[in-house]
């Protein structure tokens, strides 16, 4: 069957590919995900009943929101499910109940693209087989148009033989994985609450083509921040005491941010990514903004990063006497893969055509991810979660304008993850 699906897989995933959708705008992906595993025989949840409003990180504006609307319109959503996510909460769960007794498993896949300009290369192959963004400007330059397919390909194999099956099985569309911010609203609306087994899963990230990780166990704890500062403009030549120089501070807060101490706990980063300020070369600044992270091997690292981040810059807009405010819009905390459950998901790999190595653990990622809240909660709960990574070929590294995928690696993702449900949820 999986091997029938092939197909399938590639249409999806290149009609992903030619219309991606940044985080909380995946209108037109949430509605034909929607579509596809209703028609399955799925039970959907979507939206709001998915989704704690004010858990949510970093959403787009009320205007970007609503343009997108019609830009969903115009290119392909499924208007009976379109009206769901119009105000910006995409998240859909699919919930496949047995009606016979047995585990609650559920999967992770995310489906956000990244605000990249894909390559114009006539050897990118998306160009050159004409499924390159169309949506100019964004980009699946992570590999998450991969995910919703191969989440859309379990939902396949699940409803192919229902009588295969015990227990319940939920998959979890996620939006906004990109900068930590889907994850936490989802989980506070108890989307992971029922848990028995909760695996997320990633394509590539290094790992070669054929080859699989069964633990990730490398991600750091991440906050993500977006500063203002407020100053007061004034000619610099003629009445430069007159001014608050905005970017002064942000220029200080730059480099003392970089300066910040580490921890014995663990490693950690600090990086401003983005800084901008002023409007002319003789005019005193009086508002300049950045966009900066912190990341921690664990979550108290982070958290010491992170206080120390905020003291910097409301420092510097103390030494130069100017406003200054603090937007968080995306956090992830660290977790550590149950071993368990690690071990087993190994061992249905190693039997699965196509996968040539079996990892029981990576910890050497130093990235972010937010599945980490699902899997804490589940952990708590006390259910096992684990985190996977299916090696594939890439065009180039993540987050590239090159970036594409070896589209072998679905077929072989959706039999491990398949033959993971038969394993936990199959009737004996």
């Amino acid at each position: 069957m999986v091997v029938k699906l092939h197909e399938q897989l590639t249409e999806w995933r290149r009609d992903l590919h030619r219309h991606p959708e940044q985080g909380f705008l995946e209108m037109r992906t949430a509605s034909i995900v929607a579509a596809e595993v209703t028609r399955l025989g799925f039970e959907v949840r979507l939206g709001k009943e998915v989704m704690v409003e004010d858990e949510i990180l970093g959403k787009p504006s009320d205007e970007q929101t609503a343009a997108h609307v019609q830009w969903a319109a115009e290119n392909g959503a499924v208007e009976e499910f379109l009206p769901y996510f119009e105000e910006g909460f995409t998240g859909v769960v699919a919930d496949w109940d047995s009606g016979r007794p047995g585990p609650v498993t559920v999967f992770r896949v995310d489906m956000d693209a990244l605000p990249i300009f894909e390559s114009q290369d006539d050897t990118h192959v998306p160009g050159k087989l004409g499924f390159r963004s169309i949506a100019e400007g964004s980009m699946h330059a992570c590999g998450h148009d991969a995910h919703t397919t191969i989440g859309l390909g379990l939902a396949t194999m699940i409803a192919e033989d229902p009588d295969a099956l015990n227990g319940r099985i939920h998959i979890v569309f996620q939006p906004a994985e990109e900068g930590a911010r889907g994850a936490k609203s989802m989980t506070e609306a108890g989307v992971v609450d029922d848990a028995d087994f909760f695996i997320a899963i990633h394509i590539g990230t290094g790992v070669p083509h054929g080859e699989f990780v069964s633990a990730a166990n490398g991600f750091m704890a991440s906050t993500k921040m977006d500063v203002t500062f407020k100053g007061r403009a004034s000619h610099a030549g003629a009445q430069p005491e007159e001014g608050k120089n905005a970017l002064l501070a942000a220029a200080s807060a730059t480099l003392n941010l970089h300066a910040i101490s580490r921890h014995s706990g663990g490693a950690s980063r600090v990086n401003v990514g983005e800084l901008q300020g002023g409007g002319g070369r003789n005019v005193i600044a009086d508002t300049a903004s950045m966009k900066l992270e912190t990341r921690g091997e664990s979550s108290a690292v982070n958290e010491f990063i992170r206080k120390q981040a905020e003291n910097v810059l409301r420092g510097a807009a103390v030494m130069y006497d100017v406003e200054c405010s603090i937007d968080i819009v995306g956090e992830a905390i660290s977790c550590k893969c149950s071993e368990g459950l690690a071990a087993m998901v190994g061992a249905v790999a190693k039997e699965t055509i196509g996968i040539t190595k079996v990892h029981n653990a990576d910890n050497a990622s130093a990235g972010s991810e937010d599945a980490t809240y699902f899997m804490e909660r589940v952990k708590n709960n006390h259910g096992q979660a684990t985190y996977c990574i299916f090696g594939t070929e890439l065009a180039a590294g993540h987050h590239n304008e090159r970036f594409d995928i070896k589209e072998e690696t679905l077929p072989v993702a959706v039999d491990v993850l398949y033959r993971t449900v038969l394993a936990l949820n199959g009737r004996e």
